[in-house]
C-alpha cells in the first residue's frame, strides 16, 4: 500500500480506504450545501426600497398606512403582526411584504427609510442607501402636508438641495448608475407620450421634451406625496383657498418634478 518513494517522482499520497471514506463524505457535504444554496437562491425576494423624506413620524406612520391594502385583507390576513416602525430620531427604517391578489404568496419585499429632517449631518445616513444595484430600485418621496401648503416650496427646495449634496459626494459607479436610470426614465416617459398619441406603429417617432423638462435632473426617481387631504376642506373654510389656490399649488409641484 504504501511506497519509499521513486526517484524523480517525489513521495505517493496514501490512498487507502480511510482517505477514500473522508472524500465521498466531502463530496456528500459539498452536494448538500449545493443544493441549499439554490433552494435559499430560489426564495430570496425581489427588493425594493423607498426613501421618504420630510413629515414628522406621525405624519409618516400616516403616511405608510396608506401603502397597505388592510381594508382589501381577509380577516385573517389581518392578524398578521405589522413591522414595526423605527423613526423617533435620525434615519428610520421599517418595511412591508407586497402580497398578490389573493394576498396568499409574498411577491417582493419594500424596504422604507424615512428623515424628517434635511440638515446636511444626515448624508452620511443616506449615502450608503444608493449604490449601483439599488440606485434604480429606489424611489424617493418628498413627503408634504396639507395642513401647511405655505411651506412646500421652501420644503421641496431644502430637500433637493439635500440630495444634490447627497449625488455630489457619489462614487463614479454610482453617478454612471443615476445616469442609466435617468435615460431609462426619460426614454420611458417619451414613450408613454407617444402610445398616448394617433400614430403608434412608427417606434422610432422622437418625442421632444417641453421647456424646462429634466434641465436639472438629480439622478434619482422622485416623487412628491401631498398627505392628508382630508384637511382641504379646512383651507376652503378658514383660509377661503379656492380652485385658483389649489391648482397653482398642484401646478408648482408639477413643474418642480418635471425639471
Amino acid at each position: 500500500m504504501y511506497s519509499a518513494g521513486l526517484k524523480g517522482r517525489g513521495r505517493l499520497s496514501n490512498i487507502g480506504p480511510g482517505h477514500r471514506q473522508q472524500s465521498k463524505g466531502n463530496q456528500d457535504k459539498n452536494l448538500w450545501s449545493s443544493l441549499l444554496d439554490s433552494v435559499a437562491s430560489g426564495k430570496k425576494l425581489p427588493e425594493k426600497n423607498l426613501l421618504v423624506l420630510g413629515g414628522n413620524p406621525e405624519l409618516q406612520r400616516e403616511f405608510l398606512e396608506t401603502l397597505e391594502s388592510d381594508t382589501a385583507r381577509r380577516p385573517q390576513d389581518r392578524r398578521r403582526k405589522r413591522p414595526p416602525i423605527a423613526n423617533d430620531c435620525a434615519l428610520g427604517y421599517t418595511y412591508q411584504d407586497v402580497l398578490d391578489a389573493d394576498h396568499d404568496d409574498i411577491l417582493a419585499r419594500l424596504s422604507i427609510y424615512l428623515l424628517s429632517e434635511s440638515s446636511t449631518v444626515y448624508s452620511a445616513l443616506v449615502k450608503p442607501l444608493l449604490t449601483p444595484k439599488t440606485i434604480s430600485e429606489t424611489l424617493v418621496v418628498i413627503l408634504l402636508d396639507w395642513a401647511d401648503p405655505w411651506s412646500w416650496a421652501r420644503q421641496v427646495r431644502d430637500w433637493v438641495k439635500f440630495l444634490k449634496g447627497v449625488i455630489v459626494t457619489m462614487d463614479d459607479e454610482c453617478k454612471v448608475a443615476a445616469e442609466d436610470t435617468m435615460q431609462e426614465w426619460q426614454q420611458r416617459k417619451r414613450g408613454a407620450a407617444y402610445e398616448g398619441g394617433s400614430a403608434t406603429s412608427d417606434a422610432g417617432v422622437h418625442i421632444p421634451l417641453g421647456q424646462g423638462e429634466w434641465d436639472e435632473p438629480l439622478g434619482l426617481p422622485l416623487c412628491v406625496a401631498c398627505h392628508g387631504t382630508e384637511k382641504i376642506e379646512t383651507l376652503e373654510r378658514d383660509h377661503g383657498w379656492r380652485e385658483e389656490e389649489f391648482d397653482f399649488s398642484l401646478q408648482y409641484m408639477r413643474t418642480v418634478l418635471l425639471k
